[in-house]
């Protein structure tokens, strides 16, 4: 057997904190320090702001808040006084400045061992960009030291510290054998080999090993999917944590006796990674799941139209939350068809949730009574539409206010982004699940969802979740006879191939024109573009997917006369 020293038994523990639930986060941190010490581990490493949860945004700013995560971190530590394994975890903290004396507030790593704070070191890199704003609530923390656990030189890392090679770097010349890197790393499409991307160089550069451990679960936009990964100090993946999914692997570590190699790990599981469309749909149903159960919320309402956005958000509600707790509503008007009648039922029938028809057709005749002398001697148009839309996302709110559940918004990105959306109408509700998908992603995952019966872990039916003809059908309102959606947008593939070179891209006008895109298409999207911003300002969270999510992402000014 080697030496001790020559031995080390790493935990990775990939888990999902609640932002603010101090006392909760602390007790699953326990809990993975339980199954960790069953298996013989030195060492248990957390996510990034693990005990906090992640981000914490303001509450950072509140004294009684910073008191509670210290007073957790300090019973953690004593708690590894009886000799289990210890302790790396991420929490907010404050520390003096040595070169100027002041007290500030770092995002720090701590290692609890020995019923003490063995090590203390603060993210050095704040991000400062997308849907990161650390600059403002922490500050930069000096370049940290490397400590010793069991032998072994440990450098520790804090997320963005991975992402350039000055902290990596200055480990490795202070003598670190192992990187250890806490993350709070949100889902966005491809981000999975982005982070590869970044560890290998750190990796190639330091020849050390790394161990990446990241979060898993939603938080408001905010979704992490976890994927902790160890890399080995050739820059081959060594082990990949699953998706979507919390995971407690205890890892074996080892040297040639005496030192002077690389430290090699013990096989990793290597879980499967899974397709795009997979992860676009499990990131919309953690996103729900977590929103849901971290307010409180008893279930989710919506408005079943009969149309694929709707159909979709209904079978991520009953994937996400179970159909007991999901009630689609059918709100017919004049304009609906007999097909989207049959079409939502067949759909609500297909995931056995509870459903229910309000006709708005009274409502509708009520404000044409209401408003008719005024609008005298004026032709219908979009106003009498809206007045349908609100009359549907009133309906729903009255059903919220009168039950409980919270009301899903249905819209997707490609609607948001040019404003074909009511304000106070179909925008209303407490959470989004499609905000940031395109409408042809909306197509494709549908499919998916269909074509692949009962993902692992969810809760609706083992098979298609709406009928084929919701998926085939041109997509429409149904506000006025005959409407269709591209009597309004360009065909959908169009639009948004238009709008991702606009919005994730930042390409101007003429960039899009000259990459082939018909002229006076794009100008009109960038129009539309620019002009629903005060609609999505109103408009509620959702699930962060694409590079540029509006909200946190994305924040133009809603008044400004820049049209290039």
């Amino acid at each position: 057997m080697p030496d001790r020293q020559d031995r080390l038994v790493i935990t990775l523990a990939q888990i999902n904190p609640t932002v603010g639930d101090i006392a909760g986060n602390a007790d699953r941190v326990r809990a993975a320090r339980d199954v960790a010490s069953r298996d013989g581990s030195d060492l248990v490493v957390f996510p990034e702001l693990v005990i906090s949860g992640y981000p914490p945004e303001d509450l950072v700013y509140r004294n009684a808040f910073l008191d509670l995560v210290q007073a957790a971190v300090l019973a953690l530590a004593a708690e590894t006084g009886d000799g289990g394994p210890a302790l790396l975890v991420g929490a907010p903290w404050r520390f003096t400045d040595l070169d100027d004396g002041r007290r500030k507030l770092g995002n720090a790593a701590l290692l609890l061992d020995g019923g003490e704070i063995h090590f203390l070191g603060f993210k050095h890199l704040l991000p400062n960009y997308g849907v990161f704003d650390e600059v403002r609530v922490f500050s930069r923390g000096p370049m940290p030291d490397v400590v010793t656990l069991h032998g072994a030189r440990l450098g520790i890392m804090v997320c963005e510290d991975m992402w350039g090679p000055q902290v990596a770097g200055h480990l490795a010349a202070a003598g670190a054998e192992i990187l250890l890197v806490l993350n709070g790393s949100p889902f966005e499409v491809d981000k999975h080999d982005q982070r590869l991307r970044e560890a290998r160089p750190r990796v190639e550069e330091t020849g050390l090993p790394m161990v990446y451990v990241n979060q898993v679960g939603g938080q408001d936009e905010l979704v992490f999917e976890g994927e902790s990964f160890v890399v080995a100090a050739d820059g081959a993946l060594a082990g990949r944590l699953p998706s979507w999914s919390e995971a407690i692997v205890t890892t074996t570590w080892t040297r040639p006796h005496g030192g002077g190699a690389a430290w090699t790990c013990s096989a990793v599981p290597m879980a499967p990674q899974p397709c795009q469309d997979e992860a676009v749909y499990r990131a919309m149903v953690t996103g729900l799941h977590d929103y849901v159960e971290k307010n409180g919320f008893p279930g989710v309402i919506l408005g079943l139209s009969g149309g694929i956005d709707s159909a979709l958000s209904a079978a991520v509600a009953v994937d996400a939350l179970g159909p007991e707790r999901v009630w689609c509503v059918m709100m017919p008007s004049p304009y609906t068809s007999p097909e989207s009648l049959e079409d939502a039922e067949a759909c609500a029938r297909t995931l056995g949730v509870r459903y229910d028809s309000v006709n708005i057709g009274l409502a509708m005749r009520a404000f044409e009574q209401m408003l008719g002398g005024l609008f005298e001697g004026r032709d219908p148009d979009v106003t009498e539409e809206n007045i349908q839309s609100r009359a549907r996302g009133l309906t729903l709110m009255a059903l919220s206010n009168k039950f409980g559940p919270m009301v899903l918004s249905t819209g997707n990105k490609s609607e948001m982004s040019v404003g074909y959306a009511t304000l106070y109408g179909d925008m209303c509700g407490g959470y989004s699940v499609l905000k940031d998908v395109y409408k042809t992603t909306v197509f494709h995952v549908s499919r998916w969802r269909n074509d692949h019966g009962r993902p692992e872990g969810m809760r609706g039916p083992d098979g298609p979740v709406m009928p084929e003809r919701v998926i085939d059908k041109p997509p429409t309102a149904e506000l006025r006879p005959d409407q269709k959606d591209e009597d309004s947008l360009p065909p959908y593939p169009v639009l948004d191939r238009i709008l991702n070179g606009l919005i994730e891209g930042e390409h101007g006008v003429a960039e899009m024109i000259d990459a082939g895109h018909d002229a006076e298409t794009v100008r009109r999207v960038w129009r539309l573009l620019n002009g629903a911003e005060y609609k999505r300002r109103q408009a509620p969270p959702g699930v962060k997917i694409t590079l540029r999510a509006f909200g946190r992402d994305r924040r133009y000014p809603i008044t400004h006369r820049f049209r290039d």
